[in-house]
């Protein structure tokens, strides 16, 4: 390992690349662009069920249609995303895509199961696929800004540790 200025090792276990998240860390470049997304790892089962079926597909005429649900599974894991960019937020369905841009954004709504949607200024929501609460201060950093960071805007602000007196 390279050497850790004496900053960094105040506390144990920093050099070994233990962080807290009270610990100040340079800050890292914020990416232009990110996707939200399902993992591709999903595909491996759609891959499974494509196998599985082959005998139940050769069982009758017109079986060979079971092919149709993994098929259709695996469009919907790779077409399903939220794309977020300094200028805009994509959602995409399996047959729509919608692109709203920042100014037309008021908040967020947090779902049930942990979904994020957009609230937009007409009052309207645009329900963000593929985003969770977790995922909230991605978010806000990609927003530039325009999203408040959940994560600083709750946590108190670290104090000092006291003396104790002695008597």
């Amino acid at each position: 390992m390279g050497d850790v200025s004496a900053e960094h090792t105040s506390r144990p276990g920093i050099a070994e690349g233990h962080v807290a998240s009270t610990d100040r860390l340079p800050p890292r470049a914020v990416p232009t662009r990110l996707s939200f997304r399902r993992s591709p790892l999903a595909l491996a089962g759609a891959a499974f069920f494509l196998v599985a079926a082959i005998p139940f597909a050769f069982g009758a005429p017109w079986l060979w249609l079971v092919y149709v649900l993994p098929l259709a599974f695996s469009y919907w894991i790779v077409r399903v995303r939220t794309v977020v960019d300094a200028e805009s937020v994509t959602a995409r369905r399996p047959f729509s895509s919608r692109r709203v841009p920042w100014t037309e954004i008021s908040s967020l709504r947090l779902g049930k199961k942990s979904r994020v949607s957009a609230v937009l200024t007409d009052g309207t929501e645009l329900p963000l696929p593929t985003v969770h609460v977790r995922d909230l201060p991605v978010l806000a950093a990609v927003s530039g800004g325009r999203l408040p960071d959940p994560a600083q805007a709750g946590a108190p602000t670290p104090e000092p540790p006291s003396t104790p007196e002695r008597t």
